[in-house]
């Protein structure tokens, strides 16, 4: 696909791609105001962030800003006249954060009083962040956000279990706008500083060819292998989201490539669009970036960010081997061979040419395990990414190709920005509310005390709650609802916000809304609901994967040791063998109805790191193993006669 179709895909399936066409006047004042907002954020991360709510209104300002110029009123209308109601939003994003600028000191040291001007203020800046979000990221947030303000106000009128005794307007608007406690919380507190810098970072490295340069390596490394092409998209994919924040726009990115080559040689629409909404959602659970989340999750959980980075890769690691897996399998079940002639480059070749451009993500690797801020480790990768690229005359940048990589960063930072500030809504109503506390208690009660019942609501709770969220929203919520019933019976923290970010994000390809399967399906040309079917099921590791790391956190490395890593992960790999050769029916060759029921048992009790129940599932795999060799020689020896 050209890069015109992909983004015109793109404004078919993702809200934040729904940008209206616009008059050269207002075309030339996004720009101008992008690059701004780019300058402001590197300005504060080379010498010094403002005081926290100064520097999270200002961005959420100039995100707000940019939101009501790109995005119509009416979301399907992509008409380029700014009207007056534009005007009065565009006004009110400027004020509410002028208003901190001008008033900051006498809100602070009013300690919670709050003066009519201030209550109007607050009015108007929940009203103006509500409205960006149905505009830029759509209806599921909006609605949520929405609730948790009614359910402020008339918590009074709720059945029971919900039910509070109810707050003010005032001591609502306070809470929401003029504390560091809602809008202007940790969600926003984090993107402005943190997760601006790696947004940029990977304006940068797109722009210097670095994904590109993943596409070719993955397609040298996997090409020509069986069922070549899906694995590429498997790799590419892993690749692309160490630096994506949104699983549909890495459908669309590496998409465009990878299904394509897999329809070429042999894969049907709906398994080739599987295969690729499955592996760019799980970029979304790929350090070091996972599309913000792992940035918010250092803030939410007090653990240091290097560490929760570390705590992810294992299960990401897990997750993609299923899913590379479950294409073998798939491809050797089709008797599907790779690319052929010279379509694809030696890795040898690849490695030579352009390896250098794996020295951003190194740098990004390196600085944050030697103990460096985030921001700094930014600022350098930033660096590198320039300096790497100027290594090639088609990627060495221009004053031109700066100004472009500015407003590309600050364009992607809108959704971002604006949806950390209607989560913010969502975690100030918990605050406020004590729901977080409440619902945790309540799950705990419906599962009787009984941990893996209590898994499985909450599975079912970060499901629903992540349909049609993106990924900084999505952990937002369900760590903020879901994970206190999970902490409550002594798992560990960090286990804990995983599991619920996990299926917060496999929402994205578990039907009914699954959708990175609509983007993968739209390029594919194949059934939507059959591709989100697939998916689900070439993605089986992702729904077993999260209760591997609550029953055994050494492998999210809580007291782990090297011995105890030792054992684990292969039973664990081994584990999601068994799964995918169940759902795929294929192991050694076709799997008889028995055995499939075999290797799912014997999948499902390496689980549990138990040494009882390692035994009874490494002894399904080794008797199905043997007897498979056995059919396949009696087949052999038939044939042969």
């Amino acid at each position: 696909m050209s890069e015109e179709e992909v983004d015109a895909l793109l404004r078919k399936v993702d809200a934040e791609s729904r940008t209206r066409k616009l008059s050269p006047f207002w075309s030339k004042a996004v720009t101008v105001i992008a690059i701004l907002f780019t300058s402001f954020q590197l300005y504060t991360a080379i010498f010094g962030a403002l005081s926290p709510q100064v520097q999270r209104s200002i961005h959420l300002s100039f995100a707000m800003l940019l939101g009501f110029i790109l995005y119509p009123m009416r979301r399907g209308k992509m008409d380029s006249k700014i009207n007056p109601i534009d005007l009065l939003l565009i006004a009110s994003s400027i004020f509410t954060s002028v208003y901190w600028l001008l008033y900051f000191k006498d809100i602070v040291y009013r300690v919670g009083d709050i003066t009519a001007m201030d209550f109007a203020v607050g009015i108007i800046a929940i009203i103006t962040v509500l409205e960006a979000t149905r505009r830029v990221v759509g209806y599921p947030v909006l609605i949520l956000a929405s609730i948790s303000l009614i359910y402020c106000y008339l918590g009074a009128f709720f059945p029971s279990f919900f039910q509070h005794r109810g707050f003010s307007l005032n001591r609502i608007v306070r809470h929401m706008y003029l504390s560091t406690e809602g809008i202007l919380g940790v969600p926003i507190g984090v993107v402005s500083t943190f997760v601006f810098l790696f947004l940029l970072f990977g304006a940068f490295l797109k722009r210097t060819g670095v994904g590109q340069f993943f596409n070719d390596f993955a397609n040298a490394l996997t090409g020509k292998a069986v069922g070549g092409p899906a694995k590429v998209a498997v790799i590419s994919s892993a690749l692309q989201g160490t630096i994506s924040g949104s699983s549909i726009a890495n459908v669309a990115a590496s998409g465009s490539f990878t299904i394509p080559l897999m329809k070429k040689c042999g894969y049907e629409p709906e398994f080739a669009a599987a295969v690729e909404a499955s592996a760019s959602t799980g970029g979304q659970i790929m350090p070091p970036v996972m599309g913000a989340a792992a940035f918010l999750m250092a803030e939410f959980t007090g653990v240091p960010y290097w560490s929760v980075a570390l705590a992810a890769a294992i299960p990401a690691v897990l997750y993609f081997t299923g899913i590379f897996i479950s294409v073998d399998l798939e491809a050797r079940k089709l008797g599907l061979r790779g690319v052929q002639g010279e379509e694809v480059q030696s890795l040898l070749t690849v490695l030579k040419t352009r390896g250098i451009l794996f020295a951003p993500i190194i740098v990004i690797v390196v600085t944050m395990s030697s103990g460096m801020t985030a921001m700094r480790a930014g600022l350098l990768g930033i660096l590198s990414a320039i300096l790497c690229g100027s290594l090639y005359k088609e990627h060495r940048l221009k004053l031109r190709d700066y100004a472009e990589v500015f407003v590309e960063a600050a364009k992607t930072a809108i959704g971002v920005a604006i949806v950390s500030g209607s989560a913010g809504i969502v975690v100030g109503m918990v605050t406020l509310t004590g729901l977080g506390l409440k619902l945790g208690t309540g799950l705990v009660e419906l599962a009787g005390g009984n941990l893996i019942m209590t898994l499985v609501l909450a599975m079912v709770s970060s499901l629903v709650l992540g349909m049609g969220v993106p990924t900084t929203a999505n952990y937002v919520i369900t760590s903020t609802i879901v994970s206190p019933a999970l902490i409550e019976l002594g798992v560990p923290v960090i286990a804990a916000h995983l599991f619920v970010f996990y299926f917060g994000i496999i929402a994205d390809i578990t039907p009914p809304v699954c959708s990175a399967v609509f983007t993968g399906s739209a390029i594919a040309g194949s059934d939507t609901l059959k591709s989100g079917v697939c998916a689900t099921r070439i993605a089986v590791g992702a729904f077993i994967i999260p209760y591997m790391f609550v029953l055994s956190p050494q492998l999210v490395l809580v007291d782990a040791s090297f011995l105890q890593l030792l054992r684990i992960i292969p039973t664990a790999l081994i584990g999601m063998y068994m799964l995918s050769s169940a759902t795929n029916g294929w192991m050694r060759c076709r799997a008889l109805w028995f055995e499939r029921i075999l290797l799912a048992f014997g999948g499902v009790m390496l689980i549990d790191s138990g040494a009882l129940t390692d035994l009874i599932g490494i002894g399904c795999f080794v008797l199905i193993f043997l007897w498979q060799g056995y059919r396949i020689k009696k087949a052999s020896a038939r044939h042969a006669a």
